[in-house]
């Protein structure tokens, strides 16, 4: 699988570590109150079987930290962006 890097172009998959689902949002707060907040953020995970956005680490190249969206099944690439420019339109 090649991976599309914004910085690197077109790179092998093995150059990169793969983080999981990048839509769950981080709480904020480390309170008692929010403990089942972070239990969900840190354990619970959906097995996606279709199109998910993905965070990818380019620890063999730029080290850049990247969303890309993939066909979990397919393994097709639909779309590459940085991961800060992902949370700056608000998906994380």
């Amino acid at each position: 699988m090649l991976i599309k890097c914004p910085f690197c172009g077109d790179r092998p998959s093995e150059e990169f570590t793969y983080r999981g689902d990048a839509r769950p949002k981080r709480p904020k707060a480390v309170e008692t109150e929010v403990s089942d907040e972070w239990f969900d953020y840190v354990y619970l995970r959906d097995n996606v079987k279709g199109r998910m956005h993905e965070h990818w680490h380019h620890s063999g190249g730029c080290r850049a930290w990247l969303v890309l969206e993939r066909d979990t099944a397919s393994h097709e690439i639909f779309g590459v962006t940085t991961a800060p420019e992902y949370a700056r339109k608000g998906k994380i």
